[in-house]
């Protein structure tokens, strides 16, 4: 059995999905911002801060060689970003089944509403910025993905359901 891997855009509800799925699944949850942050020994906005993107996507290549090493099944949730780069899309999907979490920016704006924890939403103009990265990141979601669900108006547990249904879990 391979992992299971969810992909999508900030307040998507990669993570807490990931973590209802690794929970009613009864595997581990494998967080790729967080191993990040571990490797790292900081917060992301402090990576994006003091050494900027690139530093932070060659992070989320090692830590995508790590996870191909990973042989008990598990889910695991990435960083928003990671899909975007052409060159992590095949590696995201030897991995296992990717699952894009789909979400509509009005979704978006209204569950990140106040984080300040986003460095990709930090300034002004935070509405026109989730239209702009989703519209610009749609195309690379879908071409990652084996199985798109719609996550709009739905509690995780009904996205938990989805994705076991679409993967005969």
């Amino acid at each position: 059995m391979k992992h299971i891997v969810l992909i999508g855009f900030m307040g998507a509800g990669k993570s807490t999905v990931g973590r209802a799925l690794a929970a009613e699944l009864g595997r581990e949850l494998l967080d790729t911002d967080q191993m990040i942050e571990e490797k790292a020994g900081c917060r992301i906005t402090e990576i994006f801060a003091r050494q900027g993107e690139p530093a932070f996507r060659r992070l989320e290549e090692e830590i995508l060689k790590q996870l191909a090493e990973e042989k008990a099944p598990a889910v695991i949730s990435t960083g928003g970003g990671m899909p975007v780069f052409e060159k992590n899309r095949p590696a995201l999907r030897r991995l296992g089944t990717v699952v894009y979490l789909q979400v509509k920016p009005e979704t978006v704006l209204k569950r990140l509403k106040g984080d300040t924890t986003r460095p990709l939403l930090q300034g002004g103009g935070a509405e026109s910025r989730v239209r702009e990265l989703l519209a610009e990141r749609e195309p690379a979601y879908r071409d990652t993905a084996h199985e798109v669900v719609p996550v709009d108006g739905m509690s995780a547990d009904e996205v938990v359901r989805r994705i076991k249904e679409l993967n005969n879990i």
